[in-house]
């Protein structure tokens, strides 16, 4: 009963980020129609594919984590869980994406220890790198953000610093025992850090790509533009991040885009490359988690949880293939 209750849980949860992805879109229809009639469709496809590949990298930099904690899953796996859990941050709270990600990542025997704390630690890391990537991008490139946004890029090297591995487990280790949970078997190394770091830089460059795609389209040009395009996703990704309640950051995202990309597009392009980016990425999101649909479950192995777990199911390590 419990199996079914979960399983029918998820799926609501999934209807119900269906339903917010659609009116995200809905709510502004002829805003996209009209966004999209000013980009050609070759621009269009290329930025997807770039968001896409976005996406792809940070499930790597997740897996790095998560397999650093002593649960190495392979690439088809990591992409099923991330693809249909990332739905759930389009439904205002941001926690339902960990509550699904916690939950499929159980079918393969992962602690849920283990798995809240790579979800914690690839968010941390994106947070931290994007605003290193704003913070060496943006004041070079855009006086607007350094007048609006210059509060944010001191935390970049803070935060930078608090992703080193003893600070890193001792946050782990206390948020664990305040929730009551066991404690993790193994810290994590500073060679996975370095790894998912560089995983999820390489996501931002991808974005960066993306976003520049869109300016370019719109009839942006200069040297610097895909420098500012890259600073001005990357600091409009965590803004919109910061705000809690709202679904996938929206709004928020698009303001701090929109503010950025003024001083250096024609009129009213920095809207469209805002509103064409959200629905573009939103599109994206689904096109993974459609595919990840069709891949179907994998088969759960079993060498994710500790020999003493093992033994007590009666079953031996086996080691799942890549």
């Amino acid at each position: 009963m419990k199996v079914v209750a979960v399983r029918a849980l998820r799926v609501f949860l999934v209807m119900l980020a269906l339903a917010f992805c659609a009116y995200s879109v809905a709510s502004q229809w002829d805003a996209t129609v009209d966004a999209f009639r000013q980009m050609s469709w070759v621009a269009l496809a290329a930025a997807l594919a770039a968001g896409l590949a976005g996406l792809f990298t940070w499930m790597l930099g997740w897996r790095e984590f998560l397999g650093g904690l002593g649960s190495p899953l392979p690439v088809r796996a990591i992409f099923r869980i991330s693809g249909i859990s990332q739905l759930g941050k389009y439904v205002p709270g941001k926690v339902w994406a960990l509550v699904t990600q916690i939950e499929m990542t159980r079918e393969h025997r992962v602690p849920p220890e283990r798995s809240f704390g790579s979800t914690l630690l690839a968010v941390a890391t994106s947070t931290a790198c994007g605003l290193a990537v704003a913070a060496v991008t943006l004041p070079l490139t855009s006086v607007t953000a350094r007048e609006n946004y210059w509060f944010l890029f001191p935390l970049a090297p803070v935060l930078l610093i608090l992703l080193h591995p003893k600070i890193v487990t001792w946050c782990l280790g206390l948020m664990l025992r305040i929730i009551r949970r066991p404690p993790l078997e193994r810290p994590v190394s500073l060679g996975v850090t370095l790894r998912a770091i560089g995983w999820t830089v390489l996501g931002w460059v991808l974005f960066g790509v993306h976003t520049w795609l869109l300016c370019m389209a719109v009839g942006g040009d200069g040297k610097g533009l895909p420098f500012l395009a890259t600073g001005a996703y990357a600091l409009a990704f965590v803004a919109g991040f910061l705000v809690f309640i709202a679904p996938g950051g929206i709004g928020a995202r698009e303001a701090a885009l929109t503010v950025v990309l003024t001083p250096v597009l024609p009129a009213g392009a920095p809207v469209v490359v805002a509103i064409a980016s959200r629905v573009l990425l939103t599109i994206a999101d689904l096109i993974v988690a459609g595919v990840a649909f069709l891949l179907g479950r994998t088969t759960p192995g079993s060498g994710n949880e500790p020999p003493s777990k093992q033994l007590v199911r009666g079953t031996q390590p086996t080691k799942e293939g890549p």
